[in-house]
């Protein structure tokens, strides 16, 4: 029996259906927090010979069906990273048009979320990114705010290393040399991010790539072959059922 039915069959016994936020029996199968490298959008559009926005445009679809899967399967918290404080050395058109695909998917895809109940969290250096885009990522959070079903971050101008050192300097200022690393994580961008038990990574490419450094320390690792715009709910399950497989020890034995 896969995960996916494993939590169907869960919910199924206690008569709840998607619309129930009632805590589940705790099976160790189930992953709570997952973060994923969505990879392959503009590869996928050049084997069709389109062009790139195309690629991410269908990448942004393969997200909105993640995210009304994941929570079927168990998952509260997902990360997914959607630009890099790298991405900017892209040819400026390109850059551009995510830009204005990021604030036309917040405006349009609210009214869904909200029918969903996904609390939309933005991680990173937001304050670079344009400023219609804050404008729409500030309401997006404060109009979610009260949502429980699933919390969906949203790594954008995000660096794993940047994300450490912003909080370094936060933490030397206002630590004193007897705090530890609980104290520094509140420092990160999300500081009540739960830690991914699960990080996949699409396209074939095997790297985290500066994604969630401090928080994946421990995470296991899947690679998926599928572009991201082809990835669906099949493959995150598929995903899932490999990380039940595996024992995670925490550097015992």
């Amino acid at each position: 029996m896969t995960l996916r039915s494993r939590w169907r069959a869960a919910r199924s016994a206690l008569g709840l259906g998607r619309e129930d936020e009632v805590a589940l029996p705790e099976l160790p199968e189930i992953v709570g927090s997952v973060a994923i490298i969505m990879d392959g959008n503009a590869r996928w559009a050049r084997e069709r010979r389109l062009p790139v926005a195309a690629g991410h445009r269908a990448g942004a679809q393969a997200l909105k069906e993640i995210v009304r899967h994941a929570p079927d399967v168990g998952i509260r918290d997902l990360t997914v990273f959607s630009f890099s404080t790298e991405n900017w050395s892209r040819p400026e058109s390109e850059v551009e048009g995510l830009m204005t695909l990021f604030t036309e998917l917040i405006e349009r895809e609210l009214p869904e979320l909200q029918d969903e109940r996904v609390q939309l969290r933005f991680i990173g250096r937001l304050e670079r990114l344009p400023e219609a885009l804050r404008e729409r990522i500030d309401r997006a959070e404060a109009e979610t705010a009260a949502n429980r079903r699933l919390r969906l971050f949203v790594a954008m101008n995000y660096g794993g290393r940047q994300e450490i050192v912003d909080a370094a300097r936060r933490f030397g200022a206002e630590c004193g040399p007897e705090a530890g690393e609980a104290e520094f994580a509140r420092y990160l961008y999300g500081p009540d991010l739960r830690d991914p038990e699960l990080v996949i990574r699409t396209a074939g490419e095997q790297r985290l790539s500066n994604f969630l450094l401090w928080q994946s320390s421990y995470a296991e690792l899947v690679f998926s072959d599928a572009l991201w715009p082809d990835f669906t709910p099949d493959d995150l399950d598929a995903a899932l059922d490999v990380y039940a497989r595996r024992q995670r020890r925490f550097g015992g034995r």
